[in-house]
């Protein structure tokens, strides 16, 4: 794993190299890492480039966090009726959890801070010792693998995560993309192929410089991440061809804006009692569109 690790590019991720490197030196010393940033930015897909540099024997297991999720789905549970035949103590009588599975891997524990602090506390022998002891089982399982999770701080619906259980892990940061132009090919490669339709790089550009701006705005709290720009160019498209135009129209991309965009904002207080997100973006679109020139008609 080590040599195939330290010699990885991840292509699956186009910038964020010094992300990539900090990933990388964490794995390669053994440090079970969380992935923190906002949605959008690549975390679960970093993660599963991970998984391509694993030998083919090593596992990689995945587990979605979820308020509704238990130690027991974790670690394990009694089997009734193994219990029954060979009695409620017996390691026969225990069926093992997700996180076994990942002996001598990779578990991968998308949104972490969605568990609660009783799985947290579940966790922490595991985190730190590489096997597991059981209620009354006088018997430890093995379960030593790096730990990659994902977690959006700026998520208040989810946990907190506490000290003790942040103190077993690298935190490293993801973002959005550094630049317009890596921005402009993970959206080129991304975005849907539409046959009979095409989008003029320019007008693309135009778009994703549109969402690059709304990440900066003071007045939102929740920022749209790259899904946005591949959304709005995506529907921009369909738009068009639903219109009969060959070519994607300044007044296509217009006209699918609030459907793909006012969810994926949120206003400060102080606005979003002036105006609602529909509102808000059409506003700031019309002004983005006449400061760069940007004419197409009505939508």
């Amino acid at each position: 794993m080590n040599t195939t690790l330290k010699d990885a590019t991840f292509p699956e991720i186009l910038g964020q190299e010094h992300t990539k490197e900090e990933l990388k030196s964490a794995l390669l010393a053994a440090k079970h890492v969380i992935l923190v940033g906002p949605p959008g930015t690549g975390k679960t897909t970093l993660a599963k480039a991970v998984a391509t540099t694993l030998p083919k024997d090593a596992p990689f297991v995945r587990v979605q966090g979820s308020p509704d999720l238990t130690a027991e789905d974790l670690l394990g549970d009694i089997d009734p009726m193994q219990a029954l035949k060979h009695g409620p103590l017996s390691v026969e009588a225990f069926t093992k959890g997700k996180i076994f599975s990942a002996d001598k891997g990779i578990l991968f524990f998308d949104e972490v801070n969605r568990c609660t602090e009783k799985l947290q506390n579940a966790l922490l022998q595991v985190l730190e010792e590489g096997h597991a002891t059981i209620g009354s089982y006088d018997v430890d399982f093995p379960a030593d693998f790096l730990f990659i999770g994902t977690m959006n701080p700026d998520d208040s619906s989810t946990e907190q995560l506490s000290d003790v259980f942040l103190d077993r892990f690298d935190l490293i940061s993801v973002g959005y993309p550094e630049t317009a132009a890596v921005e402009h090919e993970i959206v080129t490669r991304e975005r849907a192929s539409i046959d009979g339709v095409t989008i003029p790089d320019v007008l693309q550009q135009q778009v994703i410089s549109f969402i690059r701006e709304l990440r900066i705005d003071k007045n939102l709290d929740r920022k749209p991440s790259v899904r946005a720009s591949i959304g709005v160019v995506d529907r921009a498209m369909t738009t068009a061809l639903l219109r009969g135009n060959a070519e994607v129209q300044p007044a296509d991309i217009q006209s699918v804006l609030a459907s793909v965009l006012a969810h994926r904002i949120s206003l400060k207080p102080s606005v979003k009692y002036l105006e609602d997100p529909e509102q808000y973006i059409t506003k700031k679109f019309e002004t983005f569109a006449r400061d760069h020139e940007l004419e197409g008609g009505d939508p």
